[in-house]
């Protein structure tokens, strides 16, 4: 009698996987839920000419210079639609009529890969993190500019912080 390890090897070996280039583009993206955390910056859902106008906006206003001002302003871009990403899972989340036409809306995906409960928590946490992404690359990208244009910039202070919480023994405080 196989082992289910081997029983497993034998079924994979029947498998063929997606044999057209539209299959092949459909599985690739099979382990995308929500996006927040997606490889690709736009997803299939998403209106691609909504992001072009948003990069378009910002590469003009921040008028990046050199590869690394231009790979931060793309980094700027990329946290700035997962943001906008973020809001439109939020709106789902309230929405019991999209959720009810739409069952796969971007929130009802994320609240399903969240396991509902602290789905909110999670979209919070994310929000959270793409915002400090985007402020850090942000910051970032004002002090190369200002440092091209003969700008004293000292180095950004860091501040060591202990939370060590000190309990006394036998005072119960």
């Amino acid at each position: 009698m196989a082992t289910k390890t081997q029983a497993n090897r034998s079924n994979a070996l029947k498998s063929t996987g997606p044999r057209t280039p539209a299959g092949k583009t459909i599985a690739a993206r099979n382990a995308t839920k929500h996006g927040l955390l997606s490889r690709e910056v736009v997803l299939m859902v998403e209106d691609r000419a909504a992001f072009r106008a948003l990069a378009a906006g910002l590469w003009e206003c921040l008028q990046p210079v050199g590869t690394l001002e231009n790979l931060l302003v793309e980094r700027i871009v990329a946290a700035a639609w997962r943001l906008r990403r973020v809001h439109v899972i939020e709106a789902d989340f309230f929405d019991d009529a999209s959720c009810l036409s739409e069952p796969q809306s971007l929130g009802t995906l994320f609240a399903r890969d969240s396991a509902d409960e602290g789905a909110f928590l999670n979209l919070s946490r994310y929000e959270a993190a793409i915002e400090r992404g985007l402020f850090r690359a942000l910051h970032e990208l004002e002090r190369l500019q200002a440092r091209r244009l003969g700008a004293v910039v000292p180095p950004p202070a860091t501040v060591d912080v202990d939370i060590a919480l000190q309990v006394s023994k036998g005072t119960g405080k």
